[in-house]
């Protein structure tokens, strides 16, 4: 008589086999969530979000309005009203008061707020793209095309940024959109040697000889392997470089090579009234403020993306 033995069933479920596989994603937001830094500058950077894409609500005037002929009481750089404050109710309320322009500045400042943000996310993000394709084949290919394309970087690097983007802006003409393009080319080789050194890092791993072996061409390799794995350094290099390209369409702005009159713009703000810093100093203090804020937001959430994925610091 043969006898069958039956597997023992005890009644105790496997943790592993109910074990569900966890979303990168979903870790990658919770490390995110555990930096002070990170969260502070979320909420700021929020904050400015919800500003510009609710300007023409939170604005009481169009920002390139004239106000003179219109408020009897309107005159260039006329001082702040508020009515909670003691400020006559027969008077307009103007909150940050009136530029040179007789413009009414708090909504200038507001409207801003979409110009800042859009000179960030689109001069980074350009300079982001060119980066990663230039620092990638340099990096991924070597030999000759890695000696040219870093030589070329090199030659950029070696002028000055605001005095190399002031050239740019004066072959291509003063306007916002060759300042943004001046901006995104003086950044490209800081985005180029950054993601060439993380390609570096991986082109020799394990998984990429795997990939070779099993017959993945080179462009696939990069595309599919290399790139997706060498991001991470840049994502943080790029929200550290928001704040800076910010500032420098400011500069160029205040110098009158960027925004141009009657656009809203931080920097343009300061440059118009900077005769003023005695007479009207909240001409120049409220826009500057504005790019402080701005500027320590996406700085304290670069903080917090180069901790949170720092793999070393979330063992």
């Amino acid at each position: 008589m043969t006898l069958h033995a039956e597997p023992l069933n005890t009644g105790i479920a496997d943790p592993l086999a109910d074990q569900k596989p966890v979303s990168l994603l979903r870790d990658t937001l919770r490390n995110i969530l555990r930096q002070r830094s990170a969260i502070v500058g979320l909420t700021v950077l929020a904050f400015l979000v919800f500003v510009a894409i609710f300007a023409p609500v939170i604005a009481p005037f169009d920002p390139t309005q004239v106000l003179l002929g219109i408020e009897d009481t309107a005159t260039p750089r006329l001082a702040p009203c508020i009515h909670w404050l003691g400020c006559s109710m027969d008077q307009p309320q103007h909150l940050m008061g009136l530029d040179g322009n007789a413009r009414d500045v708090f909504s200038r400042v507001v409207f801003g707020s979409r110009v800042s943000l859009q000179i960030g996310f689109l001069t980074v993000g350009f300079a982001i793209i060119l980066g990663t394709i230039i620092g990638s084949i340099a990096g991924f290919f070597g030999s000759r095309i890695d000696n040219l394309l870093m030589r070329l970087m090199d030659v950029i690097l070696a002028f000055p940024s605001l005095l190399l983007a002031i050239a740019i802006v004066t072959v291509l003409g003063p306007g916002l959109i060759n300042a943004q393009l001046a901006i995104g080319i003086v950044a490209i080789p800081v985005y180029s040697r950054v993601m060439r050194a993380s390609v570096l890092s991986i082109r020799d791993q394990d998984f990429i000889a795997a990939s070779r072996a099993l017959g993945e061409s080179s462009g696939g390799i990069l595309r599919r392997r290399i790139i997706p794995n060498a991001l991470t350094p840049l994502i943080v290099q790029g929200t550290l470089g928001i704040a800076g390209a910010i500032i420098d369409v400011a500069a160029l702005s205040f110098l009158g090579l960027g925004a141009q009159p009657p656009l809203a713009e931080w920097g343009s703000m300061i440059g118009d009234e900077r005769n003023a810093v005695f007479s009207a100093p909240h001409l120049i203090l409220v826009p500057g403020i504005a790019i402080i804020v701005t500027c320590l937001s996406f700085n304290l959430l670069g903080d917090g993306l180069r901790d949170a994925l720092d793999p070393r610091l979330n063992r």
